[in-house]
């Protein structure tokens, strides 16, 4: 039997490691063909060049598709998705996929999905139906679900929105977060491996920080870093602190806020910057620090799992689902130091995570090994149904 070729196509360090079980069971899996398409910030070696992460954790990279130019502006990125557009046609017709797998709404995805729907390949969607009002995120995510044939929503309300946006229910799946998956699943590091690993001294409070810039509105990412600085400046004299820093990723304005935080670093004491953990140790560090900082999305994906707190800053994630766990910020000073003194005095052991229960993997496999026909799609109209 002539096995199905599944390609995932990754661009970011966290991508990649959400993906990371399902591409093993895909590679693992008798009917399935696992065709690996590596782009975007992988490539370059400001972000760590961690394509050979990749390639160390045993995976076969059948393509390469560099896209990035040296620029983190609006025009900088609109060329990259030009280019992306031209490097995964060539990949896509070299590979002729029976399925592609994309996740999220992250601006190379959206050359991914224009190119599949002109060379009539299907997708598959993980994680649409969110919203992230910060971010032209929305814009990319709602526009990937519109082209793809199969959607597998992390939680309830991202399920109903997919099907108010005119899917087919029968093609729309909850089944939960990706990254809840890999914290059941990893062996993570002891807090003295992760140590020695990062060469990082924790003390007696630490914190994990990512902030990315705000792409949707007209806030200057610039002034934001600047005062979430000012803010984490001041804690550090109240607390015994560390802070373990993780680059921003490669969005307009995303090497302003590496090159703020490096300064920052370069000067006060207990404070490093990394380009990337790597899937293994950052969970490894969601365990051991006493709180997580900024705007990312595994702040309100994976961090609950945890039972830790998270100060999320700024609008880019207003929107999606929240643990209680999860205390929303504005970029001011002093509400930002008054929350994390909050987040670091306080137990949040009682948090329960609504992304899921860490069995999506198996669940998006079982779905994609029945689903072999993909019937021209139509839009599901609600007010003619008697099912919504």
């Amino acid at each position: 039997m002539t096995k199905r070729k599944i390609c995932v196509v990754t661009g970011t360090r966290a991508e990649y490691g959400l993906l990371y079980w399902l591409m093993k069971e895909i590679e693992g899996d008798s009917a399935l063909e696992l065709q690996l398409v590596v782009t975007g910030m992988h490539m370059s070696p400001e972000f760590g060049l961690t394509y050979k992460q990749i390639e160390e954790d045993g995976f076969v990279i059948n393509e390469k598709v560099e896209i990035l130019l040296s620029s983190d502006t609006a025009i900088g990125v609109a060329k990259s998705m030009g280019l992306a557009t031209i490097g995964f046609t060539d990949a896509f017709d070299r590979l002729k996929p029976d399925l592609l797998i994309v996740l999220g709404d992250r601006f190379e995805m959206m050359a991914v999905a224009q190119v599949s729907l002109v060379m009539r390949i299907p997708i598959a969607h993980i994680a649409g139906g969110d919203i992230t009002e910060g971010a032209y995120d929305d814009a990319i995510r709602h526009s990937i679900t519109k082209m793809s044939h199969l959607h597998f929503a992390t939680n309830e309300d991202s399920y109903r929105r997919i099907i108010q946006l005119g899917e087919d229910p029968n093609s729309v799946y909850h089944v939960g977060s990706l990254g809840i998956d890999n914290i059941k699943k990893l062996k993570l590091l002891s807090k003295q491996e992760l140590s020695r690993e990062l060469n990082y001294q924790f003390q007696e409070k630490n914190v994990l920080v990512t902030f990315h810039p705000i792409t949707n509105g007209l806030h200057s990412t610039s002034k934001q870093i600047q005062t979430i600085l000012q803010a984490l400046e001041e804690l550090l004299q109240k607390f015994n602190l560390g802070i373990i820093f993780t680059k921003s990723n490669a969005d307009n304005g995303g090497r302003d806020i590496n090159q703020q935080i490096q300064m920052f670093c370069e000067v006060q004491k207990n404070s490093m910057l990394f380009d990337s953990l790597g899937q293994l140790k950052y969970l490894s560090a969601l365990k051991y620090v006493d709180a997580v900082i900024g705007n990312s999305s595994s702040g309100l994906y994976e961090v609950p799992s945890f039972k830790k707190p998270t100060v999320n800053i700024g609008n880019r994630q207003t929107g999606r689902i929240k643990a209680s766990s999860i205390i929303d910020v504005n970029v001011e000073k002093e509400e930002i130091i008054s929350n994390v003194e909050y987040a670091l005095k306080n137990d949040f052991s009682s948090t329960i995570n609504p992304y899921g229960d860490g069995n999506t993997t198996q669940k998006i496999i079982e779905i994609i090994k029945r689903t072999t026909e993909f019937p021209l799609k139509k839009f599901f109209d609600l007010r003619s149904s008697k099912h919504i």
